[in-house]
C-alpha cells in the first residue's frame, strides 16, 4: 500500500489496483491541488469546499459521501457519521461528518475527515483494530493538539498520520504541526514524500510519520 498525501484531508491510498482519494478540496484553500489526477474512488467526509470538490478529480470514479458498507474493486468500505455527544438530540441541524474505514491490501486505514470531538467510548467501538489512522490535529473546527493526542491514546492504532493543520498559503487559521509534535512529546520527524508499507512491517508501537503534501 501507498499513502500520498496533498495536503489539508486530501490523500492518495492506493493498492496495486485500487486507488482511493479522499477530500478533494476546491481553490478556496489556497493551497496547489495536483493536476491531473485520478481515482477509482472519491470519498466526502463532508459537504464543504475544503474537504468536497470532486469536480477537481479527472477520469471516472465512485463516489461515497454517505454513511454505509461499500466494496468496490477490492477495497471494503465502511462510512460512520460521528457526531459529538451533545449533538445526539440535534442530528438534523449540527454538521455531519463521516469517519471513514479503508481495507486494503490487509490493512484497515481510518481517515477522521473533520471530526471536532474525541470518540466516546461508545463510539471507539468502530474503532478496533485501526492500522492507520488519519488525524486532523490542527484545531480550526477539527481536533486540538490535546484533543488528537487523546484519541490516538485511546485508538491505539500502529501509525499515525497528522492532517488539517497549517501550511504555507492556506486561507483559514490553524495551528503548526509543532503544536501536535509538542504536545505528544515527539523528536524531529523528517518528512517524507509517500509511505509505502505492507501488513508485516507494520509497527508494534504507535509511530507518528509526517507526509510532505505532493502537487
Amino acid at each position: 500500500m501507498d499513502i500520498i498525501w496533498h495536503g489539508h484531508a486530501c490523500f492518495e491510498i492506493k493498492s496495486s489496483d485500487t486507488t482511493i482519494l479522499t477530500d478533494p478540496f476546491s481553490e478556496q484553500l489556497g493551497i496547489p491541488f495536483p493536476s491531473p489526477i485520478e481515482a477509482d474512488i472519491v470519498t466526502v467526509s463532508h459537504d464543504h469546499p475544503h474537504h468536497n470538490a470532486v469536480q477537481r478529480v479527472d477520469g471516472t470514479f465512485k463516489l461515497v459521501n454517505r454513511p454505509g458498507e461499500y466494496e468496490i474493486k477490492r477495497a471494503f468500505i465502511v462510512g460512520t457519521a460521528l457526531y459529538p455527544p451533545a449533538a445526539t438530540a440535534q442530528k438534523m441541524t449540527d454538521p455531519r461528518n463521516i469517519v471513514f474505514f479503508f481495507e486494503l491490501d490487509d490493512i484497515t486505514v481510518c481517515h477522521m475527515g473533520d471530526i471536532r470531538h474525541v470518540p466516546t467510548q461508545r463510539q471507539l467501538e468502530s474503532f478496533e483494530n485501526v492500522d492507520i489512522l488519519l488525524l486532523p490535529v490542527g484545531n480550526g473546527k477539527s481536533l486540538t493538539a490535546a484533543q488528537a493526542s487523546e484519541a490516538i491514546s485511546l485508538i491505539e492504532p500502529s501509525i499515525v498520520i497528522p492532517m488539517h493543520y497549517a501550511l504555507p498559503g492556506i486561507t483559514i487559521d490553524l495551528e503548526p504541526l509543532e503544536k501536535f509534535t509538542k504536545e505528544m512529546g515527539l523528536p524531529h520527524i523528517e518528512p517524507i514524500p509517500k509511505l509505502r508499507l505492507s501488513r508485516s512491517n507494520l509497527p508494534d508501537e504507535t509511530q507518528t510519520i509526517i507526509l510532505t503534501p505532493q502537487i
